[in-house]
């Protein structure tokens, strides 16, 4: 059996302690030292892991000999430091997303570990869903036909961050599901945003990808919503899918709808027909995505792999985002993508 994993967690806000519960419950892992700037956040945290030691420093948690890898639950804007020294340090990283705040950081951190033959994940969570997971299979059966159209939703009353816009914040984890599902970079993108509460800070936008054959892709993210809605239409040409990830009992649903096209040969006289057939939903496990994702990570250090939402996966992100906050301040105007 390979030696169990030790990993360093830096940050124990909301996300962190839940990085600690669960590679301390996968089996091939530990987590050794934690580091959190609030004494408070460690305190609570040692109530239930009394083994755990603790530090204000993130450096000495990258520099700890018996820390192998690290986990980064920190601010955006420090993601691109602590993992480049974590990755010079010959410490394998986790990063929660996205990845960095600039395309040419993400490039470095990619290229950093592709060097030092370290593994480099993002916190992509939601590709590690069964639901996601589940979605995935159907797209790639072929069931749905060609993809025509991606709607996905992700708006609530939510927390307002104060050094990223809602793009920043809510729309990586759609972004990476598309770019799980479909398997290409888009070949441009369109954004709107708007400001309300905070200066500069767009906390309502709207995002079109256009990734060519046919197939764009709209996503809608929003602080202000009063209503909390996380939804995804996929939409075939032979069936369409809807991804609640709200609806506990019908996470996916199926449809047999759509158009048929009997063309003769003038064009104009084309007839369009309508079918309309069963929905079915599949069921769907309740396995916890953070806990895959990190024993997908543990596995990939262990057996020197590339994780699901490896750092390439996280640049694409990153290069959307960017790519995203230019549209903005160009009133919408389209920004092309270079694979």
């Amino acid at each position: 059996m390979s030696k169990p994993v030790r990993i360093g967690v830096v940050g124990l806000g909301y996300w962190g302690p839940n990085l600690v519960r669960n590679f301390r419950s996968i089996e091939g892992a530990t987590v050794p030292i934690c580091c959190d700037l609030d004494l408070s956040r460690f305190q609570r945290l040692n109530a239930q892991y009394s083994d755990l030691d603790f530090t204000t420093s993130a450096k000495e948690v990258i520099e700890h000999r018996d820390v192998d890898a690290v986990a980064l639950a920190t601010p955006v804007n420090t993601h691109y430091e602590l993992a480049r020294i974590a990755l010079n340090a010959g410490k394998s990283v986790l990063v929660e997303k996205p990845l960095s705040l600039r395309v040419e950081e993400s490039e470095e951190l990619v290229e950093l570990a592709d060097l030092k033959g370290l593994t480099l994940a993002v916190d992509h969570v939601f590709v590690y869903s069964p639901a996601v997971r589940q979605v995935k299979q159907i797209v790639d059966s072929g069931r749905l036909g060609k993809l025509f159209f991606i709607d996905s939703v992700r708006i609530n009353l939510g927390l307002f961050q104060h050094d990223v816009n809602v793009i920043w914040d809510l729309a990586p984890h759609d972004l990476s599901i598309v770019d799980y599902l479909v398997g290409r970079m888009p070949r441009s993108v369109s954004a709107f945003g708007s400001v309300h509460a905070k200066k500069d800070i767009e906390d309502v936008a709207y995002l079109n990808l256009d990734f060519g054959e046919g197939l764009i892709a709209n996503f809608h993210v929003n602080w202000l919503s009063p209503v909390k809605v996380r939804s995804m239409i996929i939409g075939g040409s032979e069936q369409s899918l809807i991804y609640n990830d709200l609806d506990s009992s019908e996470r996916i649903k199926v449809y047999d709808r759509g158009i048929s096209t009997d063309s003769d040969e003038e064009k104009h006289k084309s007839l369009i027909s309508y079918r309309t057939g069963d929905m079915y939903s599949p069921n769907v496990s309740h396995d916890e995505p953070l806990r895959l994702m990190a024993a997908d990570f543990v596995r990939c250090i262990q057996q020197q792999k590339r994780p699901v939402a490896d750092g390439r996966a996280g640049l694409r992100v990153v290069k959307i985002l960017e790519a995203a906050q230019r549209s903005i301040k160009a009133q919408g105007g389209r920004v092309i993508l270079q694979d």
